[in-house]
């Protein structure tokens, strides 16, 4: 016999705009995470499994909706091309981490008091 033992808790934050369409979450927040490590969106699609213009089109999309450049980058030549965050979107990275983090925690402490004696 299963029990609540055996449930888990997963919290999901995706931020959504006056007209309720999604604007920022994990995903977005994940490929961010990829290119600043990789320091290439192509780079950072490829590692997730997305095409490149998916990618792009996820990147110009949030930026629409925020009102502000994600990332700064320089096309090709002698040395390659790159992407990096910009000030904005590790602002947004950081902001966006630590509610994670608090929303997590809560609702991690909310679920153990709530399902601890079902």
């Amino acid at each position: 016999m299963k029990t609540t033992n055996d449930l888990r808790l997963t919290v999901t934050l995706r931020l959504l705009d006056g007209g309720g369409q999604r604007r920022f979450g994990p995903g977005v927040a994940a490929l961010l995470y990829e290119v600043r490590e990789k320091r290439s969106l192509r780079a950072a699609a490829g590692a997730m499994g997305m095409a490149y213009s998916k990618a792009w089109r996820i990147v110009r999309d949030a930026e629409e909706a925020l009102g502000y450049k994600l990332l700064n980058s320089t096309i090709g030549g002698r040395h390659g091309g790159g992407a990096a965050l910009t000030e904005e979107a590790e602002a947004l990275l950081s902001a966006y981490q630590a509610l994670r983090e608090e929303v997590a925690a809560f609702a991690r402490e909310r679920f153990e008091t709530r399902f601890r004696d079902l």
